[in-house]
């Protein structure tokens, strides 16, 4: 089935993950999903791989940009990153909150207003006995609270959670304070390493901005179909 554009219509509060070692695989993506989703999203291994030149092709077809760097070093090399990020021209990045509230600060002066930085609280693949091994004990969901709370105050605009954490902050960080989620998974999807997961739908309903989804629509055998079917997914939820 092929699924087009004016059916699927613009799916703003999903960003794909465009995580693939294959350019033309990536081109491919960008070129599908770029008009129809609110975000593109280039990480870590993408940007390693080929620099600007992927932010670049990202921009070409895609409403927003969202660079997923997770920045975490000294105050003056972060914002010296953060400096050069601006020039490309995308619309998040993301710092690691762990950097504490000065390296977030200068990130967020490096910035000038140009860039939504968000704010990585703990990664998607962390469950409690991770925490326990890097002696971080105690629930995930209030150390995730507390560092989000540290990252408002000190110049981000949102956080990076998992869906698990999404009410909690929610409540906490109102509005426009953005909540972004990973680990979002459609209930048919297959298990991966991601493990504080939920569905599109559960997520939007505690409150999460931006829905950040790779594998369940880049592996999908129909990936418009995919969409179509996530869209479906967030209408109703937004209804209901």
């Amino acid at each position: 089935m092929t699924v087009t554009a004016s059916r699927i219509g613009i799916a703003h509060q999903i960003a794909v993950a465009l995580d693939t070692p294959d350019w033309k695989t990536f081109s491919v993506w960008c070129e599908t999903f770029g008009p129809r989703v609110g975000v593109l999203k280039v990480g870590l291994e993408a940007f390693s791989r080929w620099g600007p030149k992927a932010v670049e092709l990202a921009r070409q077809h895609a409403r927003g940009v969202f660079l997923d760097l997770k920045l975490h070093d000294i105050p003056n090399t972060v914002a010296g990153a953060v400096d050069a990020v601006r020039a490309l021209g995308v619309d998040y990045l993301t710092v690691h909150i762990g950097g504490g509230p000065d390296m977030l600060e200068a990130a967020a002066e490096a910035a000038r207003g140009e860039i939504k930085l968000l704010g990585v609280t703990l990664l998607t693949h962390l469950d409690a006995d991770a925490l326990e091994v890097l002696e971080l004990p105690g629930p995930a969901r209030e150390r995730v609270g507390r560092w989000a709370s540290i990252a408002a105050r000190h110049g981000c605009s949102g956080a990076v959670c998992s869906p698990r954490e999404v009410a909690l902050l929610r409540e906490r960080l109102p509005a426009p304070f953005e909540l972004v989620t990973p680990g979002i998974r459609p209930g048919d999807s297959p298990a991966d390493d991601q493990r504080r997961t939920a569905t599109p739908r559960q997520a939007l309903a505690d409150g999460a901005d931006l829905l950040v989804i790779g594998r369940p629509l880049t592996r999908a055998a129909d990936p418009l179909a995919a969409l179509e079917s996530l869209a479906r997914e967030i209408e109703t939820a937004a209804g209901s």
